[in-house]
């Protein structure tokens, strides 16, 4: 699988080693999550601000508001897929959402590319049955990452660690 990281915001370089954090992410996600993908499938994982993310929101969801995650799936069956979708993250929300919460910016921002990518291979949080799933591989990816439970309160820690 082809992993392309473009950091369109400059302040995302506050997290160290942004590009490897994703790549890792992506990796894990897929393994964790057992999703059969065309060979040498390719993802987009993009980091953005919250003006950006706000344009995407708005003409594709209808939502004139930032949000933490977005993603766009490419129709078709995930193992016939060359191009599988895009993943895009937001600076500002992100950082927001981790101070608010008591997490690392560095675990929140892991658990928001894990979250965009389950959605890519068709899993969806419209039910309490459907978020139960999604959120039990959103943890299984951020152990393996080496971070705590993402739903746990107080996950992290104090938001002012390490990121």
């Amino acid at each position: 699988m082809e992993i392309d990281v473009n950091v369109a915001a400059p302040a995302w370089r506050r997290v160290a080693d942004l590009e490897d954090l994703a790549k890792e992410c992506v990796r894990q996600s897929l393994a964790i999550s057992e999703a059969t993908l065309a060979p040498e499938c390719e993802i987009s994982v993009t980091f953005c601000n919250d003006a950006a993310i706000q344009e995407l929101n708005a003409e594709w969801r209808g939502k004139d508001h930032p949000t933490n995650v977005l993603s766009f799936p490419t129709p078709g069956a995930l193992e016939r897929k060359p191009l599988l979708g895009d993943v895009i993250v937001a600076f500002e929300t992100v950082v927001k959402e981790a101070e608010q919460q008591g997490k690392l910016l560095r675990a929140h921002t892991a658990h928001m590319v894990a979250h965009g990518f389950l959605h890519l291979i068709g899993y969806d949080h419209e039910t309490a049955a459907e978020a139960e799933r999604m959120e039990a591989l959103e943890r299984k990816i951020a152990m393996a990452l080496g971070f705590p439970d993402p739903y746990a309160e107080d996950a992290d820690g104090p938001a002012g660690g390490a990121n």
